[in-house]
């Protein structure tokens, strides 16, 4: 199956939208370049779905604008924006086999049976469902509906894909097959895919760029690798991922910039660029769990600073087997907890529970944001 390449692209300008009292999307503005693959990620209630609805003309927003190729299509009807969109449920019809459900956009559009025919062949044969053409959804397992399901909405060669939640209601196993799928349907077509989900790995994996979305709003917009390493609020920073977030005062007087908090040594940190916090504002570091090091406290005593890294002092709670490594969790003398995930190469399968050790990382892989008092933690 051929699709012509977008030569276009997608764009959301001041999307707003209420019901009632409450801000469903709060001034969105977005644009996903042509052939990208973008993903709309937050927890339920977001604003994610709603926004997807607004791009597929399901809903109508209060204020802003939809452009794709840069034409406002936003009081265009559904279906006359050239858009495909695969649904949570599927939504296939029960008493129509897989091809007729294929076939059904291109007949609203009223292709002749041989043009169908041809679209809906290639179709199946691009989900890989060669000859399964003649069965009923009853007679489909979950994946295989999806796929019928996918090859629908990419029949009519839309220009643009939306994708909300699909693989919600499949197992790990296919779930993890399907992406894979997906994402080779993608690179074959270059078309351009709108994908809701609220599941972090699933959007790691498959995104060329995700936009995290809170209440209403996108907090930040980027890569897996910009989101993850440099992330810009701590409600990313602990969304993508795991993350232990120290909180304390910015101190940038003395010789090198310090994190302060009573009951804890100073954390020596280096200001992200040059949106670092004043002096005397609050702040917090995130470190991720793979950048601590766990060894085993030498006599007591205040172990020091090593040149270029922070090390504090903790007790073991509890050791998790992960196979490819461990996970510590250590309770510092302020009553803290952090984590702390080696790799099987580096983990002394000797320390326990109840052992005492420092917790070690270089200053550079820590992560310095504001952290305004506002600031609600996950």
């Amino acid at each position: 199956m051929t699709t012509t390449r977008s030569s276009g692209h997608l764009e959301l300008c001041g999307i707003g939208k209420r019901y009632g009292k409450v801000s469903a999307v709060d001034d969105v503005s977005l644009r996903i370049a042509p052939g990208e693959f973008l993903t709309l990620l937050g927890a339920s209630g977001s604003g994610k779905t709603t926004t997807l609805k607004i791009i597929a003309g399901f809903v109508e927003p209060d204020s802003g604008e939809v452009r794709l190729h840069d034409r406002a299509i936003t009081r265009l009807p559904a279906h006359r924006r050239n858009i495909g969109i695969v649904f949570q449920n599927y939504a296939l019809f029960p008493h129509l086999t897989a091809a007729e459900n294929i076939a059904f956009p291109l007949r609203v559009r009223g292709l002749g049976k041989a043009e169908r025919h041809r679209r809906v062949e290639a179709a199946l044969a691009t989900v890989r469902l060669e000859g399964m053409g003649g069965r009923y959804p009853r007679q489909l397992s979950g994946g295989q509906q999806q796929r019928v399901a996918l090859a629908r909405a990419i029949v009519f060669e839309p220009q643009v894909l939306l994708m909300d939640e699909p693989m919600g209601a499949l197992d790990k196993k296919l779930r993890e097959a399907l992406q894979l799928e997906i994402m080779r349907i993608h690179r074959e077509l270059g078309i351009t895919i709108c994908y809701v989900t609220h599941d972090q790995e699933e959007a790691l994996v498959m995104s060329d760029r995700i936009a995290i979305y809170d209440h209403g709003r996108i907090q930040q917009v980027g890569t897996a690798e910009e989101l993850y390493e440099r992330p810009e609020s701590v409600f990313v920073a602990q969304f993508m991922g795991e993350s232990n977030i120290f909180h304390g005062t910015f101190d940038g007087a003395g010789r090198e910039s310090r994190l302060v908090a009573p009951g804890r040594p100073p954390i020596v940190v280096s200001p992200n660029g040059s949106r670092g916090p004043g002096d005397g504002t609050s702040a917090a570091v995130v470190v991720r769990p793979e950048r601590i090091r766990v060894t085993r406290d030498g006599p007591a005593g205040d172990p020091g600073q090593a040149p270029g890294h922070n090390i504090l002092t903790g007790v073991v709670q509890d050791v998790i087997y992960l196979g490819s490594g461990r996970r510590y969790l250590v309770a510092l003398p302020d009553g803290s907890t952090y984590q702390a995930r080696v790799g099987a190469a580096e983990a002394d399968p000797d320390i326990g529970r109840g052992d005492r050790v420092r917790l070690s990382w270089d200053c550079a892989d820590a992560i310095l944001l504001e952290a305004p008092a506002r600031e609600v933690a996950l």
